[in-house]
């Protein structure tokens, strides 16, 4: 049964979100064997909470990285994640990636463990994000085998096979991608919800900015043209800025921005966009999945 589990958690003005999400650490079934807050550039004393967090817990571990100039997302991210896997003194059965700005529940990684123990072939895995929309905690859904960033758990065995992750946004896109096409298996369980108490994007400011960083980055992940507009339609249902995303995606293909390098997984990507896929990523982004799987 596995047990062994790291986490890592990159924070970067995280003060007011880390002693929440260390109560939620601490109060788990099965507890992390380590935590590694690599702190980032922060200027709102994100490092001295951080600290007297492991001054509370032995197991706990802070480590402090250059930062940039701005809160951006990609690159100094995946620095600071991969930091925290090379100061790993052990190797564990897993390691997950943990945001600051989310909470738990006693159980979620005890279950969250048990999902890999049941499937040998899980590689990367996460829960189901809730986000508050006007005061009330609601499920948000993701398609195909995409599994959410802010709590990302990595099979050892699967993570050093998609290592070293790309230093830019849509990492965990492609690392997705890589592990697909090389027999893994990744998904988010729904029936396993976190708490995201920061909006996806929100940090990045303006909505219509972020949207557009979003079809750039479809761009080059490899996205069929036709689907990006079918997604960015969708979301535009409730917020009208994500047709930005049609916008970035055509201002890449016009600049002829380089798309990855992993031709393999690119392909993935088309193949799970395909015409006969597309009612079953409209059954899994209005939160319908089960009700696909039972037919």
């Amino acid at each position: 049964m596995i047990r062994h589990y790291v986490v890592v958690t990159a924070a970067r003005d995280e003060a007011p979100n880390l002693p929440r999400l260390a109560e939620s650490l601490a109060a788990q079934t099965v507890l992390p064997a380590a935590w590694y807050i690599v702190e980032n550039g922060s200027t709102d004393g994100t490092r001295a909470v951080a600290e007297g967090i492991a001054s509370q817990h032995e197991w706990v571990h802070v480590l402090s990285l250059p930062g940039t100039e701005r809160a951006n997302r990609g690159a100094p991210i995946v620095r600071a994640l991969q930091a925290g896997i090379a100061a790993v003194s052990e190797a564990p059965e897993i390691l997950v990636n943990v945001d600051a700005d989310i909470s738990v529940d006693s159980p979620y990684f005890e279950q969250l463990l048990e999902k890999f123990d049941a499937d040998p072939h899980l590689g990367i895995a996460s829960g189901s994000a809730f986000e508050l929309d006007d005061g009330v905690w609601k499920q948000r859904f993701v398609t195909g085998s995409t599994a959410w960033g802010a709590s990302r758990a990595w099979r050892w065995a699967c993570l050093q096979e998609v290592l070293p992750f790309e230093e830019r946004v849509a990492w965990d896109g492609v690392d997705e991608f890589k592990a697909n096409v090389r027999g893994w298996r990744t998904h988010a369980f729904e029936d396993l919800p976190f708490r995201h108490h920061r909006r996806e994007g929100e940090r990045d400011g303006i909505a219509f900015s972020t949207r557009k960083n979003e079809g750039a980055t479809a761009y080059y992940l490899g996205y069929r043209p036709w689907y990006l507009v079918f997604r960015s339609l969708w979301h535009a249902r409730r917020q009208p800025a994500a047709l930005a995303m049609i916008w970035g995606y055509l201002v890449a293909a016009v600049t002829r921005v380089p798309r990855s390098s992993d031709e393999a997984s690119r392909e993935y990507v088309r193949r799970q966009q395909s015409l006969r896929n597309l009612p079953a990523r409209a059954f899994e982004a209005s939160g319908r999945r089960r009700l696909l799987q039972s037919r």
